[in-house]
């Protein structure tokens, strides 16, 4: 399907920079919406609760 990326891996965790506690995914796609680069995917810390937005960009993805 045209526009569908394959071979991403989108992280459901990540470190947070801040405190070192862990940054839950919060950003979900549909499955017939997937990420396209320039989709932001936003993470919360458990721990000091900051927002983390990450820009996904060509690189990300391997087609």
């Amino acid at each position: 399907m045209p526009g569908w990326h394959t071979g991403l891996v989108i992280a459901d965790r990540i470190v947070c920079v801040d405190c070192g506690g862990w940054c839950h995914r919060i950003t979900h796609w549909p499955e017939d919406d997937p990420p396209v680069p320039g989709d932001t995917v936003a993470y919360r810390c458990s721990d000091c609760s900051d927002r983390w937005d990450l820009v996904l960009d060509a690189e990300d993805f391997d087609d």
